[in-house]
């Protein structure tokens, strides 16, 4: 039984990890959306921010929240699991 609490741990900090890597990128591509589109904007494109404030609320805010939420919990993890090996 203790053999499996450090195997959990691990499979539960790598499927954290996978979720931060997919992400991650999701919050890139909406920052630099943003910035193009801040750019369109200024040429009179209004379209791509109108698309980017269409999804603001419903899927940047909740990556960027997935994204800090995952880091701190990760590093939770990884604090718990080096506090085990002393």
């Amino acid at each position: 039984m203790a053999e499996e609490a450090p195997a959990l741990l691990q499979r539960l900090k790598g499927a954290i990890d996978a979720l931060l890597v997919i992400d991650v990128f999701v919050v890139i591509v909406g920052a630099l959306w943003f910035g193009l589109a801040v750019a369109f904007q200024s040429q009179a494109v209004e379209t791509p921010l109108r698309l980017f404030q269409r999804l603001w609320g419903p899927l940047f805010t909740p990556a960027i929240g997935v994204l800090m939420a995952g880091a701190l919990l990760s590093g939770a993890v990884g604090w718990w699991q080096r506090r085990g090996r002393r």
